[in-house]
């Protein structure tokens, strides 16, 4: 039996949340920001350990606040189907504080209007851009402690430029929405080979 996992992506403008996906799909990355003004979907299936999972990864441009009901989600387009994920990706630059409160806002909101089964939804939060390590604002451990301990979500920094930790990501995400198959296994090797071409198509 295939399992469908719900994946959404949010983020400020400008943090790379497009270009992880990108990376994770396709093996690229540009130079160029566009930004993203319409939710874009993205339906790969992934074989792990010999199972195939089936992938629903929601891009949302920025958005003002989280929808509050099905109401508001649905009267949006750029919202629609961000309420029924099952796994939330926020992602932040960490050469940006700004970025960084976008997130903390957006995940309140999460936990504050999704009342069913918040607790079961895992949240990580992503810090990308590590390859501009120097330009840090907040202190990595101080991120982390506060993420990991307090908000008691999970915490991955990456490059989307230079494809570091972005299959680590991923292969997380699917730990944490209930993969039990995977969870002891170690993550980066398994998926590196579980998304080589021939292995991972896009339906």
């Amino acid at each position: 039996m295939v399992t469908t996992f719900k994946i959404a992506v949010l983020g400020a403008q400008g943090v790379g949340k497009s270009a992880i996906v990108r990376q994770f799909m396709y093996n690229e990355f540009s130079e160029t920001c566009v930004p993203t003004k319409a939710r874009r979907v993205f339906l790969p299936a992934v074989v792990m350990n010999g199972h195939v999972h089936e992938l629903q990864i929601m891009d949302f441009p920025p958005i003002s606040s989280f929808p509050v009901n099905t109401l508001q989600e649905w009267a949006d387009s750029c919202c629609r189907g961000i309420r029924s994920a099952h796994a939330y990706i926020l992602v932040y630059d960490i050469c940006c504080f700004d970025s960084f409160e976008y997130i903390k806002t957006l995940r309140q909101q999460i936990l504050e209007t999704r009342v069913i089964g918040t607790s079961e939804t895992p949240i990580i939060i992503v810090g990308n851009k590590r390859d501009l390590q120097k330009g840090r604002v907040i202190p990595r451990w101080n991120v982390s402690h506060l993420v990991k301990k307090t908000w008691k979500c999970g915490y991955i920094e990456c490059s989307a430029k230079y494809n570091w930790h972005i299959l680590l990501l991923f292969s997380e995400l699917l730990k944490s929405v209930g993969c039990a198959r995977c969870k002891h296994v170690h993550a980066a090797i398994r998926f590196q080979g579980a998304l080589r071409r021939n292995r991972c198509s896009v339906m």
